[in-house]
């Protein structure tokens, strides 16, 4: 871990993705309401990797589907944070085309934590004003949102090591670039079988094909869930 502000050593962070799925690879149900599919035992390594990181992102419609707060909840992995000098959680980022984000949003709220939105350059001046109450760093990240762009305008800010928890476009693209370094799946013991529900990724090439194998690092059975942790570098 590192201070944000520092300069990293790499060109761009270590990027952990992580992600529960259903046997059938859904991240959610279509309905209103969110689908659990992990259990507390999981939820708590979640957290345990979360205080390891510098930052936390998600896609813009994470923030407006399920509201996260992305903070590290256990007291002791805060209190573990702020002895080595660090904030009690990781700085909140994610990534708009549009720039429909609410301010009311809970990634938003005043609790401690860096806030940073890269936005396609044609958003950023609304989104600018429409944040400027929350603290919130708006970064012209390019027509299109360039996550190369991005990740090395983290690396500028300190962000060693990033965690990047979803949804299903933001998972797709940075798979589909070759960005990831360390892949966690946990599954869950049952089928969603909504065709309208959103999957893990979407269709498209992955450089992660059958000729270039994930290399897997640790399985792990946690009540009823179970996590694959890959490799990718």
């Amino acid at each position: 871990m590192s201070d944000l502000g520092k300069e990293s050593v790499r060109s761009r962070p270590y990027v952990l993705l992580s992600c529960a799925m259903s046997v059938d690879g859904y991240i959610d149900d279509s309905s209103p309401e969110r689908l659990l599919l992990s259990n507390d035992e999981d939820f708590d390594r979640v957290d345990a990797v979360r205080a390891t990181c510098d930052a936390i992102l998600v896609g813009a419609n994470t923030v407006r589907r399920d509201d996260p707060r992305l903070l590290v909840r256990s007291p002791a992995r805060r209190q573990e944070r702020v002895s080595q000098g660090l904030p009690p959680s990781p700085a909140k980022v994610t990534l708009t085309t549009a720039g429909d984000l609410d301010p009311s949003s809970r990634f938003f709220a005043d609790d401690g934590a860096v806030k940073i939105v890269y936005a396609a350059s044609a958003a950023t001046g609304k989104l600018a004003v429409r944040l400027g109450e929350t603290g919130a760093t708006v970064v012209d990240a390019g027509d299109s949102v360039d996550l190369r762009r991005l990740l090395e305008d983290l690396a500028g800010r300190g962000v060693r090591r990033l965690m990047v928890e979803g949804g299903a476009s933001v998972h797709t693209r940075f798979l589909q670039e070759d960005l990831v370094d360390e892949l966690h799946l946990v599954m869950a013991p049952f089928f969603v079988g909504h065709s309208t529900a959103p999957r893990f990724v979407h269709d498209g090439d992955f450089p992660r094909d059958h000729r270039r194998r994930m290399d897997l690092a640790e399985v792990r059975k946690m009540g009823d869930v179970t996590l694959m942790r890959y490799l990718l570098t």
